[in-house]
């Protein structure tokens, strides 16, 4: 019986710490519906598959697990593609990928960046989905982790940028 019980804490520990493993990534349409349910604010990692900064975030900052931690606990993260073919229909409007030249680029992420496309950005949405900040170029882990704590828990709200950083704690 002792041995049953060890191995199913063994287990149940595991699957728990694999869970933090990697950042819980949704489509935009999944973390809209959850949010729904249950608000909280939502990351959006605009990238695109040639983009060199974008695979150096993914391995560099995204892999990281103080930084997984940070944003499986605090937010609902979403990778949008840059140039996503397929259509998505938010807020009763139908976002299209549209071409442009040899490329393209899909309607949603352009709007949320106010037609300002750069890659990577890292999109910050309320819980009411209002946008609170785009945030271009690469960022390593260090600035990543300020900028998280600094919108995770409405930070942003009482405090400036400089005072924020000034103060902050690193559990890197």
């Amino acid at each position: 019986m002792r041995k049953l019980l060890f191995i199913l804490t063994v287990t149940l520990f595991t699957i728990n710490t694999k869970a933090q493993d990697t950042i819980k990534w949704l489509s935009f349409e999944e973390a809209i519906a959850l949010n729904k349910k249950n608000p909280k604010p939502i990351l959006i990692d605009v990238y695109t598959d040639w983009c060199g900064y974008c695979k150096k975030m993914d391995i560099e900052t995204y892999s990281n697990k103080t930084i997984i931690k940070a944003i499986n606990d605090n937010f609902y993260a979403v990778k949008l593609d840059g140039e996503e073919k397929k259509d998505i229909i938010y807020k009763g409007q139908t976002f299209k990928f549209q071409k442009n030249g040899r490329r393209g680029f899909h309607q949603l992420p352009a709007t949320l960046l106010s037609g300002k496309l750069s890659y990577p950005t890292t999109t910050f949405l309320t819980e009411t989905e209002e946008l609170i900040q785009n945030i271009p170029g690469y960022l390593d882990k260090k600035m990543f982790e300020k900028i998280l704590g600094y919108y995770s828990l409405d930070n942003y709200k009482t405090n400036k940028w400089k005072d924020f950083e000034n103060n902050f704690k690193s559990n890197l």
